[in-house]
C-alpha cells in the first residue's frame, strides 16, 4: 500500500480489507516469504550462515521471545535490530491525541480509543500509519527502573484532578508503547529484580500493573533479551521465572576461522582505502591484525569469561590503516602500505579493550602482555608463510654485529639500501611478495624481521616507532 493510497480513517481501512494480525504473526508471515523468495535474510550478519541464524529462524517461526546469549562483540544487538526488516513497510492505529499507545484499529486496548471505536462513526476515527523502523526500541539493562519500562503513576496528572485509579493517571513506560512492536533489553542479568518480575508477567500473561492498579492490557509485543554467559548464568542474575519464558535462547559466538574474521573486520571498518593518499594492506597484516584478537581469546592473561570483542580487530585495523595513511601524507608515498612498525601505534586502539585475568597475568602490565600477544600473532602468521629455511643464514649474519633499523617514519625507498647488509633477508621478502613496489617490498622487508624476532633467530628493541633489529 503506497504512502499516499493509505486510509486516513476507520471506515477506509475497513473498506481497504486490511486484516489486523499480531507482532509475530506479521513477522513469520513476511519472515517465511522472504525464506521462500531466496532472498538475504539477514545482511551484513558473517559467519552464522549454519549455527545462528537457523536457530532465530526456528524462533521466528515459533513466535518465541528470545535471548541471544553470548560474549561481547558477538553481533547480538546488531542480530535484534535486523528483525525490524521482518515488520511491515507502516501498520494503520488510531491516531487520537490522547491515546497513551498505537493502538490496533479493529482491536484498541486503551480506554480512550475503545471509546472512541464505539462511539464515534467510522469515518471520524482518524487513522496513522506507525513506520517500520519506529516500531522497535532498545534498553540497557544497567539503571533501568520499573517506570522507565513499565509505567508510573503521573503526578501531573493527579495534580489536575484525575483520580489515581484511572487509566488516564497513568505514564506508560516503553513496553506499553511498543505495543505491536519490538523491544529489546541489553545485559538482562544487570536488570533490577523488580523490573525482572514486571517482564516476566508480561512475557507470560501480556498484563501489567503498576502502583497495585491492575491494568489488564492484552500487550502486543515480540521481547528479545541480550545476555553474557558469565553473568546470565551466575545464580541470582535472573530470576528462573524470567528464564522459564523466554521461548528461545540464541548462543553466538566469535568467528570460526581467521577468514571469516577478516571478512567482518574489513565490513565493519568501511575505510575507504582510496585517493587522496591510497592505502594498500597485504593480507599478511590483515592475518596478522586478527590473530591477534585469535590469540588473545586463548590467552591465559586475558579473562575469558570477558571475551574479546570483534571490535578489538576492527579498531586495530583502522589505527594500522591510519598509520600507513599518515606515512604516505607526510613523505609522499602512494600507495603506503602497512607494516609492522604500524603496530606500534595499537596501544591506543587496544588498552583497554582487554579485560586482564588477575591470576593469571601476575606482575605483568597489559601494555606487556598486549606486545606478548602481537609478538605471538606475527609469529603464528609468519610461520604460514615463509620457508624455515634460510633462517639460520640470516641469524648468522645479524650475529656478526649487523644492525638494521626500521620505523614507521622510515621512507619505503630506504628499506633496499638497508637491506644490502643482510641480503637473505631482503630474499625472503620476495617469498612473502614478489611485488618489486617499495612500499610493499618494505611492508614485507619488515614482516620478516618481525618473524625472525619471533622465532628468536634475531633480537629487537623499540622506541616510539622505530625499531632495531640486531642479535
Amino acid at each position: 500500500m503506497s504512502h499516499h493510497s493509505r486510509p486516513s480513517n476507520l471506515r477506509e481501512l475497513r473498506e481497504s480489507g486490511w486484516v489486523s494480525r499480531t507482532v509475530k504473526e506479521e513477522i513469520r508471515s513476511n519472515f517465511l516469504k522472504a525464506l521462500s523468495s531466496s532472498e538475504p535474510l539477514f545482511p551484513g550478519i558473517v559467519g552464522y550462515e549454519n549455527t545462528v541464524i537457523p536457530e532465530i529462524n526456528i524462533a521466528l517461526i515459533a513466535g518465541h521471545d528470545m535471548l541471544f546469549l553470548g560474549e561481547k562483540g558477538q553481533g547480538k544487538s546488531r542480530l535484534m535490530r535486523t528483525l525490524v526488516r521482518f515488520l511491515d513497510d507502516a501498520i494503520p492505529y488510531i491516531a487520537h491525541p490522547e491515546a497513551p499507545l498505537h493502538d490496533d484499529p479493529y482491536n484498541p486496548i486503551t480506554s480512550v480509543c475503545r471509546d472512541l471505536v464505539a462511539n464515534v462513526p467510522p469515518e471520524d476515527v482518524p487513522i496513522g500509519w506507525w513506520a517500520r523502523d519506529d516500531r522497535y526500541v532498545e534498553r540497557l539493562a544497567p539503571g533501568t527502573k520499573f517506570a522507565d519500562i513499565i509505567g508510573e503513576i503521573d503526578p501531573a496528572k493527579l495534580a489536575g484532578g484525575t483520580s489515581m485509579s484511572a487509566e488516564s493517571a497513568l505514564h506508560f513506560g516503553l513496553i506499553p508503547r511498543m505495543h505491536r512492536g519490538i523491544f529489546a533489553m541489553n545485559e538482562l542479568p544487570e536488570l533490577d529484580e523488580l523490573v525482572q518480575v514486571g517482564m516476566f508477567n508480561i512475557l507470560e500473561e501480556r498484563d501489567v500493573q503498576i502502583r497495585g492498579y491492575p491494568i489488564r492490557f492484552d500487550i502486543d509485543v515480540l521481547i528479545l533479551f541480550s545476555a553474557n554467559p558469565a553473568t546470565y548464568n551466575r545464580s541470582g542474575k535472573v530470576i528462573p521465572q524470567l528464564k522459564d519464558r523466554i521461548g528461545s535462547v540464541i548462543h553466538t559466538h566469535y568467528p570460526e576461522d581467521r577468514d571469516l574474521g577478516i571478512e567482518i573486520m574489513e565490513q565493519e571498518t568501511d575505510i575507504d582505502l582510496g585517493e587522496p593518499f591510497p592505502v594498500i594492506v597485504p593480507r599478511f597484516m590483515k592475518e596478522i591484525i586478527e590473530e591477534l584478537s585469535v590469540v588473545a581469546r586463548r590467552s591465559k592473561y586475558i579473562d575469558q569469561q570477558s571475551g574479546v570483542s570483534a571490535r578489538f580487530s576492527i579498531a586495530n585495523y583502522g589505527t594500522m590503516i591510519a598509520s600507513a595513511r599518515q606515512r604516505g601524507a607526510r613523505l609522499g608515498e602512494r600507495p603506503s602500505v602497512p607494516r609492522i612498525s604500524d603496530l606500534g601505534h595499537l596501544y591506543s586502539s587496544s588498552l583497554g579493550k582487554l579485560e586482564l585475568d588477575l591470576m593469571g597475568s601476575h606482575q605483568m602490565s597489559e601494555r606487556q602482555i598486549l606486545d606478548s600477544l602481537i609478538a605471538e600473532a606475527i609469529r603464528n602468521v609468519f610461520e604460514e608463510y615463509v620457508d624455515k629455511h634460510g633462517m639460520d643464514e640470516i641469524a648468522q649474519i645479524f650475529s656478526q654485529g649487523v644492525k638494521i633499523e626500521v620505523g614507521d617514519m622510515l621512507p619505503s625507498s630506504h628499506y633496499s639500501d638497508r637491506l644490502k647488509r643482510v641480503p637473505p633477508a631482503w630474499d625472503k621478502a620476495f617469498e612473502v611478495n614478489a611485488s618489486s613496489d617499495p612500499s610493499v617490498r618494505a611492508s614485507c622487508v619488515e614482516f620478516v624481521l618481525a618473524g625472525l624476532y619471533s622465532k628468536e633467530k634475531i633480537s629487537r628493541s623499540q622506541a616510539r616507532g622505530q625499531i632495531r633489529y640486531e642479535t
